[in-house]
């Protein structure tokens, strides 16, 4: 096993699939400038994801309530895996499948956007949230991996990012959230 080898492997992956982003650059643009729009227009951000897709749902979210680069208003989003209480009440009383869709039947607005970080697309938690979204008038989008799943076709928008690699997927929608904080910022900075 030649460790030296395999990071370079791992790197050139990593490298490889972000790179096959650029193949739609013109909707991310496109879905950043809707997201500026939603929170111009009084909107409100709300994302989910499970286990390494919801530290991006966080991380996401506490960009825009904080700030990315710069001092600027800050921006109401919320990260549905934030609030333990609420989803072990959820959970609990509920069942797991719906720890999303109960936040978003009590938080979520027409005019507000669900972002949904999914590397598989296959989590009932999160179809069950989309279709919540869907129901109070909200536009979803999914960044998703592999074929995208049951979530796959289902959103408002959807990015598909190439590859069965779990840590390459998550590491594109690394990329694709921080993009996305850099098209929001500077719409709301000075």
């Amino acid at each position: 096993m030649n460790m030296e080898q395999d990071v370079k492997t791992s790197l050139r992956n990593s490298a490889r699939t972000i790179e096959d982003l650029t193949r739609c650059a013109d909707r991310i643009a496109g879905v950043g400038q809707e997201l500026v729009l939603t929170l111009r227009a009084g909107g409100k951000i709300l994302t989910a994801g499970n286990g390494g897709s919801a530290a991006e749902a966080l991380h996401m979210s506490e960009e825009l309530v904080g700030r990315f680069r710069t001092n600027r208003p800050s921006l109401p989003a919320v990260a549905l895996v934030a609030d333990s209480t609420a989803l072990t009440c959820i959970g609990n009383d509920f069942g797991f499948d719906r720890i999303f869709s109960r936040q978003i039947e009590g938080l979520g607005k027409a005019g507000d956007v669900l972002v949904l970080f999914s590397t598989s697309g296959r989590a009932a938690n999160l179809v069950l949230a989309l279709e919540a979204a869907h129901a109070k008038g909200m536009k979803t989008l999914c960044l998703l991996g592999q074929d995208g799943g049951k979530l796959a076709g289902r959103g408002t928008w959807e990015i598909i990012v190439p590859g069965t690699e779990t840590a390459r997927i998550q590491e594109a929608h690394q990329v694709l959230l921080h993009i996305f904080l850099e098209i929001v910022e500077a719409a709301f900075a000075g």
